[in-house]
């Protein structure tokens, strides 16, 4: 029963997360970034949050410095917003899944696949 707990912390953190992250104002920080994976700790001490950005890999690792600046701001508004008893630390990772998925769908496109014709006639 605790496991269902934790998930839906985690996924209540991540989509507070993506509004709080909007508010920062950190020059670093990117418009551009996506929190892809929140990963929280089974007593709730600590929330690892994976970051991406479409910039790429570099772009990432700059925002993560702005966020790990603004971490106290960003914790105690997660805190206002969801009520827990105890807030999780935050560590923020830079991620670059998106970069990766752009790549693999440019390598899709690229393949010389023959259309199939429907023949029902």
């Amino acid at each position: 029963m605790a496991g269902h707990r934790i998930d839906r912390i985690t996924e209540d953190i991540k989509r507070e997360l993506i509004h709080i992250l909007r508010e920062v104002k950190d020059p670093r920080v990117s418009d551009m970034i996506s929190v892809v994976k929140v990963d929280v700790s089974n007593d709730l001490s600590y929330a690892k949050i994976y970051i991406s950005d479409i910039g790429g890999i570099e772009k990432a690792k700059e925002s993560v410095k702005g966020l790990k600046a603004a971490a106290g701001f960003i914790r105690k508004r997660l805190s206002s917003s969801l009520h827990l008893r105890k807030t999780p630390e935050l560590k923020f990772i830079a991620d670059d899944s998106i970069e990766k998925g752009f790549d693999l769908f440019n390598k899709l496109n690229s393949l010389d696949i023959p259309e199939e014709t429907d023949d029902e006639n």
